[in-house]
């Protein structure tokens, strides 16, 4: 009995001032740490806001004619993605590519054709979506398919899409595009004042843009074909959780920190009332 109450009194003394500076030092440090990054991610919602209404506001305004060529150095996609453009010049037909797409309708292509404008640039146009069975009509007679002539189009400005799909590179050579990389897509066409970002043609009707923006509903084995309007405007934002997840560890940090202190301060009372041995 004696031994144990030796050891019970052992265990019960005070920690040295070093060992609580050290453990105050982390506790502060942690505590710091996770606050900033819950205001972090408070600042992170209210741009992600931001970025919603202005991308909402450039969706929906009357199309507006796309940047011309010198401006094409400012094209960003912080101001000018999902910018409602119009277009009007005549299609390219047989420069025609497909580059390979997973839709709400399934998997198949886009349907990519240079639209070769007045002032002697040209511009990439996502035509649309058609299914993967009518690959070699679109490959090897776009131009059956194309209207000659004049054409005005409308649609939402993209940037480019460098370097091909997940686990999958472009293949300019073998014509097999994952992705919709306007400089190598101008390249391989030798369209020689190719502007930087391509047009999805058709313009969405007024939702929230977190959401598939369809211009139409219909089944999905209808045509016409190229089916436009099949653009994807989503954000995600879960700032939020996240910012109230980092606060919440923060608390913890300070509840803790509490709990250690009084834990100590009840040591110190002890050792103080306790007889000397």
């Amino acid at each position: 009995m004696a031994v144990d109450a030796t050891a019970h009194r052992g265990r019960s003394r005070p920690h040295s001032g070093w060992t609580l500076a050290v453990v105050a030092l982390v506790g502060v440090a942690l505590f710091a740490a996770f606050t900033a990054l819950g205001l972090w991610q408070v600042q992170r919602r209210a741009w992600k806001l931001d970025l919603i209404e202005r991308t909402t506001q450039r969706i929906h305004a009357p199309p507006a004619a796309a940047p011309p060529e010198a401006q094409w150095a400012a094209v960003r996609a912080a101001s000018h993605e999902y910018q409602a453009v119009q277009l009007r010049g005549e299609w390219l037909a047989r420069q025609t590519l497909l580059s390979q797409a997973t839709t709400a309708l399934g998997a198949g292509y886009w349907v990519m054709t240079p639209l070769q404008q007045h002032d002697g640039t040209q511009v990439l146009v996502n035509r649309g979506f058609v299914p993967a069975d009518q690959r070699l009509q679109w490959a090897e007679r776009p131009a059956e398919h194309t209207p000659g002539g004049a054409v005005t189009v409308q649609g939402l400005l993209r940037i480019s899409e460098p370097g091909g799909g997940f686990l999958r590179r472009n293949d300019p050579a073998q014509n097999r595009w994952h992705s919709r990389d306007v400089e190598a897509m101008a390249q391989a066409l030798s369209l020689s004042r190719a502007a930087p970002y391509f047009v999805d043609a058709g313009l969405p009707q007024a939702q929230a843009p977190t959401v598939t923006a369809n211009t139409e509903q219909r089944p999905a084995s209808e045509g016409p074909w190229p089916r436009e309007g099949l653009t994807v405007v989503r954000f995600t934002n879960t700032h939020l959780s996240y910012a109230l997840t980092w606060f919440a560890m923060a608390l913890m940090v300070a509840g803790a920190g509490g709990l250690v202190a009084r834990y100590e301060l009840r040591l110190r009372a002890s050792s103080r009332a306790a007889p000397p041995p």
